[in-house]
């Protein structure tokens, strides 16, 4: 029987080595200490942005006289979950259908900006033409202005056109203040795409539309959600525009409805934050269904 002693003897006489050569090159343990800490920070942080959204939640749980109370209280002594029922029910504000205006609003702008902002911003990342840095240029300069500042002009054209106090109006206007931002965004990923991978495709025969839905749209799907997010966003949370287009109650957004609770002499403070807690849900959602494609286009789109 062979001992370890006599494995050990004849790796001495033969110059083996008796085990596994340490070639220096591994990777240290991460302090536990080091961990912790960045764990701590990471909750702290979260923490932060957390609370105020905490706030909003439990004080929509509460009665009118208990918000307003000082010292305030954290949790509410008696729950108010009918306020959540009792918002639906004021006939001043018609609730259900400016959650509606909203999401239609949302949604409709949101397609539109992709539809044009997409083919725009492949067309500039992929061609030279005279003037690109000026148009690239103008494209961003037009992001500084506001629907506010031009929303007097914006107004006769909608009664020129017939549209005004619809949703098609605030559709345009979302779209129209969106669109740049859109095409800046995914004119940076469709550049840094390498030619020699559409040239590879249209050498297998794919047209130039092919080759942007089948091979371009996959490597640049974190910027089509970049822009997405940024534009749901933006069209979810406007204000200043549709409180001046948009005069019908039942057509105006949440970001308006929210405004007929807060009087000059009394505020409905319980609805205040039900309706904000009610309005920021879709947004949440939106973001843990993305999050996932978000992450698959990282991984999917990198090119080595």
């Amino acid at each position: 029987m062979t001992t370890q002693a006599d494995v050990a003897r004849i790796a001495r006489e033969t110059g083996i080595a008796a085990g596994p050569p340490d070639t220096g090159d591994r990777i240290p343990q991460q302090p536990k200490r080091r961990r912790w800490g960045m764990t701590a920070v990471g909750v702290l942080i979260a923490a932060v942005f957390l609370i105020p959204y905490v706030v909003m939640v439990l004080g929509s749980l509460k009665s009118k006289p208990e918000i307003l109370r000082i010292p305030p209280t954290y949790l509410p002594e008696q729950w108010h979950p009918d306020n959540y029922a009792t918002m639906w029910d004021v006939t001043e504000t018609p609730l259900p259908f400016n959650l509606i205006s909203t999401v239609i609003i949302s949604v409709a702008a949101t397609i539109l900006v992709l539809l044009v902002a997409i083919p725009a911003a492949y067309y500039t990342a992929r061609h030279k033409f005279p003037g690109k840095a000026v148009f690239l240029g103008l494209v961003l300069i037009t992001q500084m202005l506001q629907p506010t500042v031009l929303v007097t002009g914006l107004i006769r054209e909608f009664f020129v056109l017939g549209i005004n106090d619809t949703w098609l109006a605030m559709i345009l206007v979302n779209a129209a203040f969106n669109l740049s931002f859109a095409v800046w965004i995914m004119h940076s990923f469709f550049a840094s795409v390498p030619v020699e991978i559409e040239e590879a495709a249209q050498l297998d025969g794919l047209s130039r539309f092919q080759i942007l839905v089948k091979v371009s749209l996959p490597l640049v799907w974190p910027g089509i959600v970049t822009a997405t997010i940024f534009v749901v966003v933006s069209c979810w949370n406007e204000f200043a525009a549709s409180l001046v287009v948009l005069t019908t109650p039942e057509n105006q957004p949440l970001s308006v409805a929210l405004t007929k609770f807060v009087g000059q002499y009394d505020t409905a403070w319980q609805y205040v934050f039900a309706i904000s807690t009610v309005g920021i849900i879709p947004v949440v959602i939106l973001f843990a269904l993305i999050e996932k494609r978000l992450v698959a286009g990282l991984t999917a789109g990198s090119v080595k």
